[in-house]
C-alpha cells in the first residue's frame, strides 16, 4: 500500500477581520508583557473573525497529482500555505512527508535590485537548495526560463512574465518529493504555460507528488486524476477528476437557482425530470463519450391535449452562449405522463457542464418552458487547446503530420 505524503486532520486557520498578522520580535513580547496589567479592565467591542479553512482533512499518497478547484476566496491557497509552512494553522494538523517546493506566489523570494543570476541563487537557497545543485542545475534553469539575455540585468527591469518564467524555472528544477503551485500559469504567455504543464507532467511521471491549483480546468483535467473541491472554507468533495469537476462547473452553471417549471399555465404541462438514457449508475445526468449516440429522455405531464404543438431544444454552455438549438413541429401530446425523447448521433462537446433548455408550445402558442435538473454534464478527456479561452466548445480529435516534400523547380513560382 503506497503511504501518504501528505495527512491532513482536521486543519483550520482563521483570521481576524481588519487585523494584519503580525510577527513579534523579543522587544514586542516585553512590551506586550508590560502593559498587559493595564488591558485586564479595558472595554472590547466584537471580534470579527473569518475561517478560511475549516475541518480539512484529506491524505495525498505518493505519486498522486491532485487537483484543488474552488471560487476565489474558497481556501485553496490558504491550504497551500499551510503545508508549505508559511503560516501557522489555528487547529488541527498537517504533516509532510518529504522535501517540499512551493510556487504560490511570483518571485517569492526574489529582490529587485539583484541581477537575475543572483536571483535564482537566492531564491534556490530560500527554497532548500544547495549551492553546488544550484550551480550544477544553473544553465537548465536559465533556459527554461528564456532569459539569458537579461541574466545580469536587475530583476526590477525584468517583465511580470519574466519573473514568473525565472521563479517557476527555480522552483520546477529543485527536485522536491511533493510540489505545491498555486495558479502561477495564469500569468504566462501561452507557449510557457505549454512548457509549465509539460514540466509538471514529467515530474508526474516521475513519481513525485503534485498539488496543483488552477481555474483552467482543461489544465486539470490533463494533469490530475484527482481533485478536491474547496467550497467557503471547507472540503466539499473529493473524488475522480471528471466526477468533480463535472459537479463543481454544474454548481457554477446553475448557482444557488432552483430550476423549476417556468411556464405560466402549469395546469397544462408539467416536467417532472430527466435523465440520459444508459446513463452511467445512479447519475443519470452525465454523457461518458460524447463521440458516441446520446439519448435523452425528458418526462412530462399533459394535462391538455396538444394536437398541433412545437417543441424546441437547445443547449447552453457554462458563460450562456447558446451552442446549438433545434426546433420540432407537429408535435401531438395526448393527456398522461409522457417520456420525450431526445436522440444525438453524438455530441462532441468538451468536456464540462452544460445547460438544456427544453420548450413545449401548445396548440394556442401558450409558451411552456423548462431549464433540465440537475446540469447535462460531459465528461471525457480534452483533446483540444489545453487553455479553456482558446479550446472552444467542441471536443473533436486531430492529428498533426509533417513531413519533407519534394517540389519540382520547374513548376514552382
Amino acid at each position: 500500500m503506497t503511504e501518504s505524503v501528505i495527512h491532513v486532520e482536521g486543519l483550520g486557520k482563521r483570521y481576524r477581520v481588519g487585523e494584519r498578522e503580525r510577527y513579534f520580535a523579543l522587544r514586542d513580547v516585553i512590551s506586550r508583557a508590560l502593559r498587559a496589567p493595564f488591558r485586564r479592565n479595558a472595554r472590547r467591542g466584537s471580534v470579527d473573525y473569518l475561517w478560511a479553512l475549516r475541518d480539512a482533512s484529506l491524505d495525498v499518497k505518493q505519486g498522486e497529482v491532485v487537483g484543488l478547484v474552488g471560487r476565489n476566496g474558497a481556501g485553496k491557497t490558504t491550504l497551500l500555505k499551510l503545508l508549505s509552512r508559511i503560516t501557522r494553522p489555528t487547529v488541527g494538523l498537517a504533516e509532510i512527508r518529504g522535501r517540499v517546493g512551493s510556487l504560490l506566489e511570483v518571485g517569492t523570494g526574489f529582490h529587485p535590485e539583484l541581477t537575475g543570476r543572483e536571483n535564482v541563487y537566492l531564491s534556490g537557497a530560500i527554497l532548500g537548495m544547495k549551492k553546488a545543485e544550484i550551480v550544477k542545475k544553473f544553465d537548465e534553469i536559465v533556459a527554461f526560463a528564456e532569459v539569458e539575455r537579461f541574466l545580469d540585468t536587475p530583476l526590477k527591469h525584468y517583465s511580470t512574465g519574466m519573473q514568473m518564467r525565472l521563479a517557476f524555472a527555480v522552483a520546477a528544477h529543485l527536485e522536491p518529493e511533493i510540489l505545491l503551485v498555486d495558479e502561477v500559469l495564469a500569468v504566462g504567455d501561452i507557449e510557457f504555460q505549454k512548457k509549465c504543464l509539460g514540466k509538471m507532467q514529467g515530474i508526474s511521471k516521475s513519481g513525485r507528488t503534485i498539488v496543483f491549483v488552477s481555474h483552467q480546468m482543461n489544465q486539470i483535467r490533463r494533469l490530475c486524476e484527482r481533485v478536491i473541491w474547496i467550497d467557503s472554507g471547507q472540503l466539499r468533495l473529493d473524488g475522480p477528476a471528471d466526477a468533480i469537476i463535472g459537479a463543481y462547473e454544474e454548481s457554477a452553471l446553475l448557482g444557488s437557482k432552483q430550476t423549476q417549471d417556468e411556464t405560466s399555465l402549469q395546469d397544462a404541462v408539467s416536467f417532472s425530470g430527466w435523465e440520459v438514457v444508459e446513463s452511467r449508475g445512479n447519475e443519470s445526468n452525465i454523457v461518458a463519450d460524447g463521440n458516441r449516440p446520446v439519448s435523452m429522455r425528458i418526462r412530462l405531464g399533459i394535462r391538455r391535449p396538444i394536437r398541433h404543438g412545437k417543441a424546441t431544444v437547445f443547449i447552453y454552455d457554462g458563460r450562456g452562449f447558446l451552442i446549438s438549438g433545434w426546433s420540432f413541429d407537429r408535435i401531438e401530446l395526448s393527456t398522461g405522463e409522457h417520456g420525450v425523447s431526445l436522440m444525438f448521433p453524438g455530441l462532441p462537446l468538451r468536456p464540462g457542464a452544460y445547460s438544456v433548455v427544453f420548450s413545449i408550445y401548445d396548440d394556442d402558442q401558450r409558451f411552456h418552458s423548462w431549464t433540465v435538473a440537475p446540469g447535462l454534464i460531459i465528461e471525457g478527456t480534452p483533446v483540444t487547446h489545453f487553455l479553456d479561452e482558446w479550446a472552444g466548445v467542441l471536443n473533436i480529435p486531430c492529428s498533426l503530420e509533417c513531413k519533407e516534400v519534394e517540389f519540382d523547380a520547374r513548376t514552382s513560382k
